[in-house]
């Protein structure tokens, strides 16, 4: 017993001894966590200047861009070919992937070997073979159809569409002539054309590592990164497009391959290089370049073991000193050697049998010694990968702005899968460097192949995908030659609703407001003034001072009004609005003087004088019984009889679209027009009195409130009218009402939007086909999402945050795709309502029968005012239709309350005009 003990000592003490004195040999490859951490930094910065254009030239990691936008979803279908050429044998394969409710990948391959004099003959002679393969994979399984193919290229090129790839330089020992810096998609193409093999149609160029990351990803979806240890050394992720300068667009990700191996051809890492890798740099096809992968794939790995050996051989550290012909000849000592010398139970076995095909008589030590050489070399080189793929997680994470990521990285390689230890060791070094990020690792089935297929698959996908978004959307794309046949539409009810005739029947009421003019600077006093017409109501006292050093200064208080008053009946909400006024009055200190009053009444209301107006109907979710057809007036002034607390003297009933027109009015003698596009959608302008046959009298002007959202009621809007509209327009509370307010104004954008997104789930474009049961609820999808989607700044990432509130769960194509849904949506509401304008404009040139109109339009309205490009539509499309109008907009401050108060001002001076001419 105590000699089996003696036996074990000497054994540990032995084993001990050569590992410290390899160690002692090696120092230079043992890495500490606060140098690998300086690797993980200089490696994040190189990935910074790859991505940026005026960077990129210098730096040593290129970050080509893959044109690969998406990931799998799990919904790929289709029957595919795949070529696979980057390594000594070449495959050519067919993938068919079901969906049917489960994934499922049914693969058929034929491996062809590839001939060295083809690897380094001709670039005609490569692509002959590859043609000549696929033939003869077709041939023999009598494959008829026309079938997409995926062509995986494992050799940096330069990518600008998914079907194409200038090749940069050759890689693993591939030299084809006449090949580099041409496009081998197009010489894959050419080739098969000759061959006449006529059912191969390319639709997408491949690298190996993007393969691995699309197979994975197919199985699971959190799969963003692929990485390949093997012969070579690569890895790809998905970037936010916004960060890569030499693409075009914006919106969504694309897959960035980083061609990780040539990192520190620029001499940054020649602190970190030893002897050994200058040697084996030396003694490369391509000196200088790939010196990453030179220290990390398998291509090296085993030379970079055999160079060590050499060495300690000849300092008398193994074998006696003595060196065999075998350990001097290069490639003697091959990765699967170091993989088998590592196992754990046979490594010292194994050890012994491949030195001693060496031609080498190794010692025990001599044999722990080379195990211990292998297991440095290749701890190094997972460590530099662990490095490098940290980088990468820690760039994403920050991408995502999450303070902890769960995440999938694809994995591949022949280091990867068959070395015994290699795997654990990234595993565990790459969390330690990332402990933010819980990160799987997958391994790839057949990534190369079957991600070629998958990267295929998804394009077609997308194709498909795009073809259905696109035809839905094109409901709701107008011509200008709709535009135009729309400002035409509306320049008939304009006119319609001017003549006694048919003012009765037009869809465009035109009512009278007897504003008659608008500010000249002359307006004092203190006025009050009310603004009703939305779910708050305001009550405001407004000083206004004349002359050279004019102002108008405001108090205000808000109140709300609950739904059951706005619901309930009329008496109770004129109750409420007079409650809400004394209130004011008392916080004023105010209640014994009656002030002329201006009350802002933003429903369309039928007018015979200024100070009455007669409800024609509720809008804006309004449904107070016992209102409509009744003087709004007289009610409010009933009302504060009821109260019997103060009396007002209401001077005027004013729309917020004529006082938005009054308060520019007062900036700008220019502006005749007062537009609103927020929660409603109306335009108010000054008309000719000759032409306003329902009222009495032909000299001067008049203000008309057009009450453009009843445009189209009479049917002459159905040709641009999609199933969307009409299905808002049926749950809404007044339906087969308001019809261009409904494709115009902020309260129904949002819900056009969410039918739209319902359709796509439905036919399975979005949110995997799931319909949430948010999705499903009427008015979830309020106006301020399209602004905030839209806007430019926003990154797809707050998008899909504002989905989640939501409750929907998106994905970053679904973001996409619902902002494309909201662009849509808000540029044809825009573009109505500049055709609506448009009409409007050239009314008043053709009123005043001028070659050219100069005008002003006061802009109100959260839609105009908050939407990123609804404003900017609106008057291009104004400018578009009306040529001969220039058109100034000018965002009103407080039409509703600062615009009463104006109107009530003017009111009064009219009045005092009145009373001097009939004295």
């Amino acid at each position: 017993m105590f000699a089996v003990h003696l036996v074990s000592f000497f054994f540990t003490k032995l084993k001990e001894d050569q590992i410290k004195k390899v160690d002692r040999f090696l120092y230079h490859m043992r890495l500490s966590d606060e140098t690998l951490l300086d690797i993980m930094g200089r490696f994040r910065n190189e990935m910074e200047k790859g991505l940026k254009k005026d960077t990129n030239p210098t730096a040593s990691l290129k970050m080509l861009s893959t044109h690969v936008r998406s990931t799998p979803d799990g919904s790929e279908k289709g029957d595919f070919l795949a070529l696979d050429l980057g390594g000594s044998n070449f495959r050519v394969l067919r993938v068919k992937v079901s969906e049917n409710g489960k994934q499922k990948v049914q693969m058929d391959s034929q491996y062809y070997p590839m001939p060295n004099e083809t690897m380094t003959g001709s670039g005609a002679e490569l692509f002959d073979y590859v043609a000549d393969c696929l033939e003869d994979f077709i041939k023999k399984r009598q494959i008829k159809e026309n079938l997409p193919l995926g062509f995986t290229f494992s050799f940096p090129c330069k990518q600008t569409k998914l079907d194409e790839g200038v090749l940069i330089s050759w890689t693993k020992e591939f030299k084809a002539r006449g090949v580099q810096g041409s496009d081998v998609v197009n010489v894959l193409r050419s080739t098969l054309q000759k061959k006449q093999c006529a059912n191969v149609d390319v639709l997408a160029l491949v690298n190996d590592t993007v393969g691995t990351m699309m197979t994975c990803g197919y199985d699971d979806q959190l799969c963003e990164v692929g990485v390949i240890v093997g012969t070579g050394t690569n890895a790809c992720y998905m970037e936010n497009l916004s960060n890569i300068d030499f693409v075009e667009g914006d919106e969504g990700r694309m897959c960035i391959n980083t061609e990780w191996g040539a990192f520190g051809d620029d001499g940054l890492l020649d602190d970190i290089r030893t002897e050994f890798d200058e040697e084996i740099d030396l003694g490369s096809l391509n000196p200088g370049k790939q010196l990453f992968e030179k220290m990390i794939s398998g291509l090296y790995m085993g030379e970079l073991v055999r160079l060590v050996l050499l060495k300690m051989a000849k300092k008398g550290l193994l074998f006696g000193g003595k060196i065999s012909n075998a350990l001097r000849t290069k490639g003697s000592i091959a990765t699967s050697h170091v993989a088998a010398i590592e196992k754990y139970k046979e490594g010292l076995y194994n050890t012994n049998q491949i030195l001693t095909e060496l031609e080498l008589e190794p010692a025990e030590e001599d044999c722990i010694a080379v195990q211990h050489v292998c297991t440095i070399v290749s701890f190094r080189s997972a460590n530099l990968c662990a490095a490098a793929l940290a980088a990468i997680l820690e760039r994403l994470r920050e991408n995502k702005k999450l303070e902890r990521m769960r995440t999938t990285v694809g994995m591949d390689g022949t280091v990867y899968k068959t070395h015994p230890q290699y795997a654990k060791r990234l595993h565990k070094v790459v969390r330690r460097l990332v402990p933010n990020c819980d990160v799987r690792f997958l391994l790839s089935e057949s990534g190369s192949g079957k991600g070629a297929a998958m990267v295929t698959a998804v394009a077609c996908r997308l194709l498909s995908q795009h073809k259905q978004i696109d035809e839905i959307l094109a409901l709701l794309q107008l011509s200008n030659e709709n535009l135009f046949d729309i400002k035409e539409r509306m320049m008939i009810e304009l006119k319609n609703g001017l003549m006694k005739e048919t003012h009765g029947s037009a869809t465009v009421k035109m009512l009278p407001t007897f504003v008659y003019g608008t500010p000249d600077g002359t307006e004092w006093g203190k006025f009050l003034a009310l603004d009703l017409g939305g779910t708050n109501f305001r009550v405001l006292l407004v000083k206004i001072r004349s002359g050279r050093r004019k102002y108008v200064r405001m108090y205000n208080k808000i109140f709300a009004i609950p739904l059951e008053i706005m619901q309930g009946t009329g008496e109770e909400l004129f109750d409420h609005i007079v409650e809400c006024i004394a209130e004011f009055l008392d916080y004023m200190g105010i209640k014994g003087a009656p002030l002329p009053l201006g009350f802002t009444f933003s429903f369309p209301c039928k007018q015979e004088r200024i100070d009455k107006g007669t409800l024609v109907g509720w809008t804006k979710g309004f449904k107070a019984t016992d209102c409509e057809g009744q003087d709004v007036v007289d009610m409010l002034r009933e009302a504060i009889k009821r109260r019997n607390e103060f009396d007002l003297d209401i001077v005027a009933i004013v729309n917020d679209t004529v006082g938005t027109m009054m308060t520019c009015g007062y900036e700008d003698p220019n502006c005749e027009i007062g537009l609103i596009a927020g929660t409603g959608s109306n335009v108010c302008y000054m008309e000719e009195m000759k032409n306003i046959e329902i009222v009495d009298g032909d000299e001067g002007k008049m203000c008309i409130n057009t009450e453009w959202g009843g445009f189209g009621d009479n049917g002459c809007l159905a040709d641009i009218q999609t199933k969307y509209d009409i299905d808002v327009d049926e749950k809404s509370l007044n339906p087969g009402k308001q019809r261009y307010e409904k494709m115009t104004s902020g309260m129904y954008l949002g819900e056009i939007v969410r039918q739209i997104l319902i359709d796509l789930t439905k036919c399975g474009l979005l949110f995997r086909g799931q319909i949430s049961e948010r999705l499903r609820t009427k008015g979830i999808f309020e106006t301020k999402f399209l602004s905030q989607i839209e806007s430019d700044r926003l990154a797809l990432l707050q998008v899909r945050k504002i989905l989640q509130q939501l409750g929907l769960d998106s994905t970053c194509d679904d973001s996409i795709i619902v902002k494309e849904v909201c662009g849509a949506v808000s540029t044809r509401a825009a573009k109505l309502c500049g055709a609506g304008l448009a009409a409007v404009v050239d009314k008043i040139r053709e009123n005043r029968d001028l070659e050219h109109l100069k005008v002003t339009v006061g802009v109100d309205g959260t839609l105009y005012k908050l939407h990123p490009h609804f404003s900017r539509i609106l008057q291009e499309t104004v400018k578009k239709l009306s040529p001969q109008c220039d058109v100034t907009f000018m965002l009103s401050e407080d039409g509703s309350g600062k615009g009463a108060a104006l109107i009530t001002a003017v009111a009064k001076r009219f009045h005092s005009r009145g009373e001097e001419e009939t004295k």
